[in-house]
């Protein structure tokens, strides 16, 4: 009987670079702390030692700079991965990204290809404040020429990442990093997924969440809870891939059930959430039965405080209320249920 093999989100982000960097000598990977102790939550871990420090090193603290020499190598036949350790801080590449990367193939009339990928980490964190707790997908995804994508699981985290380092075009790789614990099923060889569509996490019939990133585990969550408290059927959506956006999936479940939750982990005004919202609701109009409703960041900036912060980042709790109030059902009592916080590192339910 073949064993079944499970790897982490870090270790499934490091495979697929590894194997890459093995198929194709003009990949690289740079960025600050690459290959210090903590390589990058460890998805950078013996990549140094195994291609040397031509080939994965530390750069200076200068987005704009760092980003322009990525697309100076993308343009030269090179494909760089480049990380950034916080998406924040990626808001100060916004004029190469803006101005200069997302425009080479439309300027040259397709003869330069700008194979460049962007990981950038996110997720909440003990005290992480205002300037480390955005996710900011919305505003790459609004800018025509970039690809973005925000695995959840495991296994898209490979299969997308080796897809989008052999994409020709450039790509932000947007990455929670509670998700980096998580563990589930992911083949040896390399293998892509497509940057083309959503993925259903889980399937239903009563009601439709679409969710990005983390809030992908917290719908998991709310959906097992009212399963088992009101004998609701959720089905999950992964939109994974919010630019290009493609809305199939989204637009059939919500015809088969009439409703629709969108969990973003953003803010929500002029989001990716407004995106879905307004796509459903031009697509499936006949078949809703109730208005889509949003869940996403408070409408703040992010506090430092653990009691603060709880309030502003939505969770499995917000998604079963928000359920319970559209489909006319009690209140469930929910203080035996264990929900999932900063203190336990998350390993499931991939």
């Amino acid at each position: 009987m073949k064993k079944i093999r499970k790897i982490s989100y870090c270790q499934a982000l490091n495979e697929a670079m590894r194997q890459e960097m093995e198929r194709d000598p003009n990949i690289f990977v740079y960025g600050l702390g690459v290959p210090d102790h903590k390589r990058v939550f460890t998805t950078t871990a013996g990549l140094v030692e195994k291609f040397g420090k031509e080939r994965c090193f530390d750069t200076p603290l200068s987005e704009d700079t760092m980003t322009g020499f990525g697309l100076g190598a993308a343009i030269s036949g090179m494909r760089p991965i480049h990380i950034h350790m916080r998406v924040d801080f990626l808001l100060l590449a916004v004029n190469q990204l803006a101005n200069m990367v997302s425009n080479y193939r439309y300027a040259t009339a397709g003869k330069l290809r700008v194979p460049l990928l962007i990981r950038a980490v996110v997720g909440r964190g003990r005290g992480q404040s205002f300037q480390h707790s955005k996710t900011m997908h919305s505003i790459f995804a609004h800018i025509p020429g970039l690809k973005v994508v925000l695995p959840t699981t495991p296994r898209d985290a490979k299969g997308l990442l080796i897809a989008a380092i052999r994409d020709e075009n450039p790509v932000i790789f947007i990455e929670h990093r509670w998700l980096y614990f998580a563990v589930d099923e992911v083949p040896e060889l390399p293998y892509t997924i497509p940057l083309e569509e959503a993925n259903i996490l889980r399937s239903g019939r009563d009601v439709t969440v679409v969710a990005t990133s983390w809030m992908n585990v917290e719908a998991l969550k709310a959906a097992q809870v009212l399963e088992r408290k009101h004998k609701i059927s959720v089905e999950v959506i992964d939109a994974r891939i919010v630019a290009p956006f493609n809305d199939k999936l989204i637009v059939h479940s919500v015809n088969k059930t009439g409703h629709c939750i969108v969990a973003d982990n953003d803010w929500l005004d002029c989001g990716f959430s407004a995106e879905v919202a307004a796509r459903v609701s031009e697509k499936c109009f006949s078949q809703l039965k109730s208005p889509v409703q949003r869940i996403g960041f408070a409408p703040t900036p992010c506090p430092c405080t653990k009691s603060l912060e709880n309030c502003f980042y939505p969770n499995a709790i917000d998604i079963i209320k928000t359920i319970e109030s559209k489909l006319n059902l009690e209140e469930a009592d929910l203080s035996n249920e264990d929900f999932y916080g900063f203190e336990n590192k998350f390993n499931g339910p991939f």
